[in-house]
């Protein structure tokens, strides 16, 4: 096979093809993996994760371009595996030490030794990733012999017996679904079957940390197909290793207003989203009906099947399953809120919602109102009946953006701060203090009592209080 040695290369590779040619390195430095696989699809630019591998020490190598003043810091090594991280114009390359690698009876660690470039494309996930481009000549080789002809027929192949490959490294069998939802490639028979076998491996005990589960994840819905590299996970057993509350969507049967179960649903919601749609709205929405299982019922003389307060129930499963995944504070609290706050815009009625109740809204979805558009509109879709047409949630975005324009909503503000409420009313820190405050923020934001309006404020209050006490 034959590359091309042009100036097309991405800035940092042509800056370290420059840097050693002429030096030891030259004709010795060898792109693998993703970047080669993707400029052979067409489509170099699909893959930002540069891999180079050596026959030769690749931490030596990084310390002599380091000392030349190639990369932007000072190389981070992994000297037991032979690998180091460099970084030049801002973007991280990857050179590792050609080796070969075997595992003892138990272990996740592999015992590194150096090897050559055939027994490092062996070691290797995927033939399809095992392509070699010298940097320097452009030359493309295909050490496995299988690559190429495994490209052409867009399959899935381990360069070794997948049962050895897969035990090695358990989480390349998320990555035999990612690639398939990425690249839309097939799995090859022997490889899929090795992962119905190996599934149970893909867990903690087997050393896959929570971390790498989760990044395969959300690289998996992230890509275009993400409900195929989804379903894959689920059918293989995989899905059940980190995430079976997702699992157990499978085959939960709904009312007549949706024409799939909640897991069916949940794909077809999936493929009806943008496809800008950000990795936060794409949790939301798999994570929506989550919590349908645990709360269906069925009218015994109706036989409707309901599922109240399923997103309350799915707000608390989704953080459960983010919390396990180890996702930020920040991520579990934005898909939680959006979860739980996903059926509001579909009890929009509007001729009987007042632009109070529209403002309210606009105030209790906060920062994620487009997001739930989003969602919601993902969901009427794979409802799949055609009983709930979008022109509702049309006008609802345009009169929310149109109040929120006109009365600042999400900055409206209790006309009596903690200190005044506590003065006024004689009332200490605790619950009850911030729950006068809130309501008299929401009085403000449905145009019941003006921003500035104390009087009128301690007034409502004192109405509030008296309430609480004759309820209790």
């Amino acid at each position: 096979m034959s590359g091309e040695n042009t100036p097309g290369l991405p800035d940092p590779l042509e800056t370290l093809r420059a840097a050693t040619r002429g030096t030891e390195y030259e004709g010795r430095l060898y792109l693998v993996g993703g970047y080669v696989r993707d400029k052979l699809l067409g489509d170099a630019a699909a893959s930002d994760d540069y891999d180079l591998v050596l026959e030769g020490d690749a931490l030596r190598a990084a310390r002599f371009l380091w000392k030349r003043g190639v990369t932007d810091h000072r190389p981070v090594e992994y000297g037991q595996f032979g690998t180091t991280q460099i970084e030049i114009h801002g973007q991280k390359v990857e050179l590792v030490t050609a080796r070969a690698e075997t595992y003892r009876q138990g272990s996740r660690k592999p015992v590194v030794t150096p090897g050559t470039l055939q027994t490092d494309a062996e070691r290797r996930d995927f033939t399809v990733n095992t392509f070699l481009e010298n940097l320097h000549t452009g030359e493309i080789s295909d050490p496995t012999g299988k690559g190429g002809t495994d490209l052409a027929a867009k399959i899935l192949r381990t360069p070794l017996d997948p049962s050895v490959t897969f035990a090695e490294d358990p989480l390349r069998m998320l990555r035999a679904c990612r690639f398939a939802a990425k690249l839309g490639f097939t799995v090859a028979p022997e490889a899929y079957a090795a992962i119905l076998e190996n599934a149970r491996r893909c867990d903690a005990e087997h050393g896959i940390s929570f971390e790498r589960m989760r990044d395969e994840f959300t690289k998996t819905l992230l890509t275009s197909d993400a409900p195929l590299g989804l379903e894959m996970m689920r059918v293989t057993g995989l899905l059940s290793q980190f995430a079976p509350e997702l699992a157990g969507m499978h085959g939960v049967t709904q009312n007549r207003f949706h024409r799939y179960e909640v897991w069916e649903h949940t794909m077809v919601a999936l493929r009806h989203l943008p496809r800008e749609a950000s990795l936060l709205v794409r949790l939301a929405t798999l994570f929506h009906d989550i919590g349908k299982p645990r709360t269906r019922t069925v009218d015994a003389a109706t036989g409707d099947v309901h599922f109240y307060g399923h997103e309350e129930v799915g707000a608390e499963m989704a953080r459960e399953v983010m919390t396990r995944l180890r996702f930020s504070l920040d991520e579990i609290k934005a898909v939680t809120q959006m979860v739980g706050l996903h059926m509001r815009y579909g009890a929009y009625d509007p001729a009987a919602w007042t632009d109070a109740s529209v403002r309210r809204l606009v105030r209790t979805v906060g920062e994620h109102r487009r997001d739930l558009f989003t969602i919601a509109r993902a969901d009427i879709a794979a409802c799949g009946t055609g009983d709930f047409p979008t022109a509702d949630l049309d006008g609802l975005s345009e009169r929310m953006e149109r109040l929120e324009a006109e009365s600042q909503i999400t900055r409206a503000t209790s006309p009596l701060d903690g200190g005044e409420i506590m003065l006024r009313l004689d009332l200490k820190p605790g619950p009850l203090l911030g729950k006068v405050k809130e309501m008299l923020t929401d009085a403000v934001v449905g145009g019941e009592l003006a921003p500035d309006d104390k009087s009128g404020a301690e007034q409502w209050a004192r109405a509030y209080l008296a309430r609480i006490a004759d309820q209790s």
